[in-house]
């Protein structure tokens, strides 16, 4: 049987190689720190390459699905793509931000970031702060104001079509604003051990 068959062989098989590679190169030892950082990544790419599919594929085409009269429609996205995506967008959100929480505590942080650098004293902890308050803003908007609305526009739970037309609005508001609080965050996350790049 192919892993590459499946989703769940593929993250498996992925997960294997990036443990031997990382026990082929010396030093060999478990690295909390490392393995923290390394989850917060993976977990991030899932979860900002999501928010970025929605609002720059998923969005459009289906305002273009709508707008062809003659075409299919976007039924089967919304049925089909929309909820499991949704899925993994919505807990690669916790993923992400308890991994960077654990990241930042490991590395006696946590404090220092949400304070930020204790309120412009250490470069460091003010950086990573933005891009850590950022991140829980945007963790806040996935599960308040965006999977909420969500659900009643794919009939997860049941909406007047003046509810859906409302959720609509939400829900394209919070994940346009993650959108875009998304650049600069990526921008602090990137930048704190290494200094802006203006």
């Amino acid at each position: 049987m192919n892993p590459l068959n499946s989703v769940r062989g593929s993250i498996i098989t992925g997960v294997i190689v990036a443990v031997i590679i990382a026990l082929a190169i010396p030093p060999t030892a478990f690295h909390e720190l490392g393995l923290a950082r390394w989850l917060h990544i993976l977990s991030g790419v899932t979860w900002i390459g999501l928010l970025y599919y929605f609002n720059v594929v998923q969005t459009p085409g289906l305002a273009a699905a709508a707008a062809d009269k003659g075409g299919p429609g976007g039924a089967g996205v919304t049925k089909y793509i929309a909820p499991r995506a949704l899925l993994w967008f919505r807990w690669g959100a916790v993923a992400t931000w308890v991994t960077g929480a654990w990241y930042l505590a490991r590395g006696a942080n946590f404090v220092n970031a949400f304070t930020f650098g204790h309120f412009g004293e250490d470069y460091y902890g003010l950086v990573i702060g933005i891009g850590a308050w950022l991140g829980t803003i945007m963790l806040f908007n996935v599960w308040v104001l965006i999977w909420p609305n969500q659900k009643k526009i794919l009939g997860i739970v049941s909406a007047t079509d003046e509810e859906k037309a409302r959720a609509r609005k939400v829900a394209a508001t919070a994940s346009r604003t993650n959108f875009v609080l998304s650049i600069p965050m990526l921008l602090c996350m990137a930048s704190a051990s290494h200094g802006l790049p203006i």
